[in-house]
């Protein structure tokens, strides 16, 4: 059984797309085409569905391919034993993430990310939407909402926390609410579907449905909307952090934290074996935002700054 036939086998569990899981291996899709064919007819059994969109692995693939995994797996660790071959990540990592947090955090990190594996490509999907990772062919989803996704697997890069804030000018000409029941009398602006804050109030829950006149699908538009003034919001530390140090925001209802757990993590698809480019991007960001991140440590202590001034 041919190791390289294996190996795109594997990458085309993932991928869905014989040219794009050859491209990846450095192979073109018909000499790709004819080594699936090659390990079908070793095998003696139909491992791949193929139309004129992508191919999707039939039931005795979806049963050889954790076996093919664990081969795979045991041929590195056989390699690496000895010192045979190159143990840096290769091919290419296709990253989906949310559009303000790919710009703000991920990019300033990724020269140091290439530097350390300079024989890897990184493709980026930046967008709002929550992706198919399988469908979409990536190796790994940034995302900062719970996993409902039983097929995939998530790693926890850092923690996060979310703030209600607004502008200094709103502040002033509408005062600031000093108990989340007094939302009601406030102009709250939201993200779809996120109209209910949900804060601890002496450690007991307390829900609050929110009302406002702006409402939108995207985390740049909302913030925006916050610092000129439209009204308050829930914000994540990692996107306001940099506005509250400005003073173009300003943290309320401090008293009263809301009643979310929120983290930054890395999914990726269910596997025996964790690809060792999926496993270097995770350990590099893990150690790269720290925990608690960087973005909750500088908004922290700004936080704590604002109560010594207001007890002097």
């Amino acid at each position: 059984m041919n190791i390289e036939h294996l190996k795109l086998f594997v990458r085309l569990s993932s991928t869905h797309n014989i040219s794009m899981a050859g491209q990846e291996l450095g192979i073109s899709p018909a000499v790709a085409s004819a080594h699936i064919n090659k390990l079908e007819e070793g095998l003696g059994v139909r491992l791949v569905h193929r139309t004129t969109r992508k191919v999707s692995l039939t039931e005795e693939g979806e049963a050889f391919l954790p076996h093919a995994e664990e081969v795979l797996a045991s041929v590195d660790a056989a390699r690496d034993a000895i010192g045979v071959g190159d143990s840096q990540p290769t091919g290419t990592l296709r990253v989906a993430a949310p559009a303000a947090f790919g710009r703000l955090h991920l990019m300033p990190a990724l020269k140091g990310f290439m530097d350390l594996y300079p024989k890897l490509t990184v493709d980026f999907r930046f967008s709002d939407s929550v992706v198919d990772m399988i469908e979409g062919g990536f190796d790994i989803a940034i995302r900062n909402a719970e996993l409902k996704d039983s097929t995939l697997i998530a790693r926890k890069l850092t923690s996060d926390h979310r703030f209600v804030c607004a502008s200094p000018e709103y502040l002033k000409q509408h005062g600031e609410p000093q108990h989340p029941k007094d939302l009601a009398n406030h102009h709250c602006l939201s993200l779809m579907g996120m109209d209910v804050w949900d804060f601890y109030d002496k450690g007991e829950k307390l829900s609050v449905k929110t009302s406002g006149p702006f409402r939108t699908d995207n985390a740049d538009a909302m913030r925006e909307a916050a610092i000129n003034g439209l009204g308050l919001t829930v914000i994540p530390a990692w996107f306001a952090y940099k506005k509250v140090k400005q003073g173009q925001l300003a943290l309320v209802l401090r008293d009263y934290p809301l009643a979310s757990d929120t983290a930054i993590w890395a999914v990726y698809p269910s596997s025996r074996m964790v690809a060792p480019k999926v496993r270097a991007f995770i350990d590099y960001f893990v150690d790269y935002y720290g925990n608690p991140a960087y973005w909750c440590k500088e908004l922290a202590a700004h936080k704590a700054q604002l109560e010594q001034e207001e007890g002097n």
